[in-house]
């Protein structure tokens, strides 16, 4: 195994006693922020030091790359945008703190994830249907590293899925703006061109992104071992728990405590480096 090692500051002294842990043959460098320990070995010490230097750390394959993949599956808020889209149309309202406390809940897994969303979507009703556009335009902003990392599938001839508890709205625009191959995500209702406050046919739910990801992986007739999937939230276990790779994404404990790695510092083109 190797060990890679990243953060937004690796001092050189954390590094070198990392290996020494590890018992790693050589450092390579892979960036300013990333470093791979060749022929690591697990030392209970290893994980008390890298989160108290605040470093992502990640036991990965030696000959593990990243063509080794066909698909990669995302969810969207949080993890491909920088934003909780339903938190900033309740914004809009000036209820964002009230849904956002909400959101938070439901990505713990403390309440139930239809319950919470319906409760959400609830709060929209009346909304013009140009405020979906604002905060598209205005608000919708990709995560750091996610342009690197989608260039990098992309390039190898990697297919994309985007799976959302969030809105078509957003996501049919992302799939034409960053060429992804498949999206999932819930339909907001619309009466004229005002919010109804309802979401149109079944909510795209923990099994709805689950479902998904099965769908396009027997299309495409791939095995869970050719999949990468990176999510935050508790409704993004059923899907990352179809891929042979599971990236927590700056995610709830809950979730970083049930994937193969975690990236909690450096950003989403940090996924890369867990590559050869």
């Amino acid at each position: 195994m190797d060990l890679v090692i990243q953060g937004n500051d690796v001092e050189t002294g954390d590094l070198k006693r990392i290996a020494k842990l590890a018992s790693a043959r050589e450092i390579t460098k892979l960036t300013s922020e990333a470093f791979r320990l060749n022929g690591a070995h697990p030392h209970p010490d290893i994980i008390p030091l890298c989160e108290q230097a605040k470093l992502d750390y990640a036991f990965v394959p030696e000959g593990r790359h990243l063509a080794d993949f066909r698909l990669l599956v995302m969810d969207m808020d949080s993890t491909l945008i920088t934003i909780e889209t339903i938190d900033e149309l309740a914004d809009l309202v000036g209820l964002k703190k009230e849904v956002a406390a909400i959101t938070e809940a439901a990505m713990r897994g403390e309440i139930e994830y239809d319950d919470s969303l319906r409760r959400r979507v609830a709060v929209l009703r009346g909304l013009g249907e140009d405020a979906l556009q604002r905060v598209y335009d205005e608000r919708v902003e990709l995560t750091p590293g996610a342009d690197k990392l989608l260039a990098a599938a992309r390039k190898l001839g990697m297919k994309t899925l985007l799976v959302s508890g969030g809105f078509t709205y957003v996501t049919d625009r992302l799939k034409k703006r960053l060429q992804l191959d498949y999206t999932r995500s819930n339909c907001l209702e619309l009466a004229g061109d005002k919010l109804t406050g309802n979401i149109v046919g079944e909510i795209v739910n923990a099994e709805g992104k689950r479902n998904a990801l099965i769908e396009v992986r027997d299309q495409l007739g791939l095995g869970r071992e050719q999949i990468i999937g990176i999510g935050d939230g508790a409704n993004d276990l059923k899907f990352m728990g179809e891929c042979g790779v599971s990236i927590a994404y700056h995610a709830k404990p809950i979730v970083r405590g049930q994937t193969t790695h975690a990236i909690n510092y450096v950003d989403l083109g940090g996924v890369l480096n867990l590559f050869n």
